[in-house]
């Protein structure tokens, strides 16, 4: 933990025109914040626990296939998060950041029951959850003040390898796609599951489903929120997240790439007063 990113930048400095990381969705986030703001492209091969980046891309989470499929992947820059948390220095992240449930369950699954079940960790740590009270926290996002147990600050629809809950994120776009769940209540979060899976979020009671570009994080008194970025945990709120000044140049399908600007452009067409 903590070294590939300074191993991406020496790499770099070496004169690589070409970074892989071979890791999770921590890995990669480390190694990307070591490339961005530089010329050299980073190219991401699946090997660890969810692959968020691949799965959103199109491209699996065979090391192998990915590997195979290099040559017809191309250069897109990227926009970048980045989390501030107070107390600490700001850190970039490629995919997601997460506040509340989530994070919590992210720091409560150990490295051990990580490694040995996986994805499945996760899953059990979520469920240990049902019939608990959740802690809150208030989300100002873009100068709007909300209340939540779950906020979910987005570049990519893939969440874990196997949901899309942010279904209206974009890669190629410069905000976030925020989703955000209320109420301390964890039993309604089955029904929150049951909208994620049927793709009903948007309208659903207790969710509100937007875009951002900068939003802060503020606990209630008495009561801690978890944060993760990208899989990882980052500590407690207060935090700030916004869309960094630097940006990565990632090697993606070109399908892909294709598709999501194709979304962009049909995004721009639509006035802001129909959204």
């Amino acid at each position: 933990p903590n070294t590939a990113g300074a191993i991406a930048r020496q790499a770099i400095e070496g004169g690589a025109r070409l970074v892989f990381v071979a890791g999770g969705d921590g890995t990669v986030n480390e190694a990307a914040a070591g490339v961005a703001g530089t010329d050299v492209p980073l190219a991401v091969l699946p090997v660890g626990t969810a692959n968020v980046l691949c799965m959103e891309a199109g491209l699996g989470g065979n090391a192998l296939r990915v590997a195979e499929a290099f040559p017809a992947l191309v250069e897109r820059d990227i926009a970048l998060g980045s989390l501030a948390v107070e107390g600490h220095d700001a850190r970039l992240f490629l995919s997601m950041v997460g506040a509340g449930l989530d994070a919590r369950i992210v720091r409560l699954v150990s490295p051990a029951f990580k490694r040995h079940l996986g994805k499945l960790s996760y899953w059990q740590g979520g469920f240990a959850q049902v019939g608990k009270k959740l802690e809150e926290f208030d989300i100002r996002i873009d100068g709007r003040l909300r209340r939540s147990s779950f906020a979910l600050l987005s570049r990519v629809r893939n969440y874990g390898g196997d949901l899309e809950i942010a279904r209206h994120a974009n890669l190629l776009a410069d905000d976030f796609a925020v989703v955000l769940f209320e109420g301390p209540g964890s039993l309604r979060y089955l029904k929150y599951f049951g909208g994620v899976l049927l793709d009903r979020l948007d309208g659903m009671s207790g969710v509100t489903v937007e875009r951002a570009r900068t939003a802060e994080i503020i606990p209630l008194a008495g009561q801690l929120a978890d944060l993760q970025v990208d899989g990882e945990h980052a500590g407690f709120a207060p935090a700030r997240i916004d869309i960094a000044r630097v940006r990565l140049r990632l090697m993606l399908p070109r399908r892909f790439v294709e598709q999501m600007e194709a979304r962009l452009a049909k995004d721009s067409a639509v006035s802001p007063a129909s959204r």
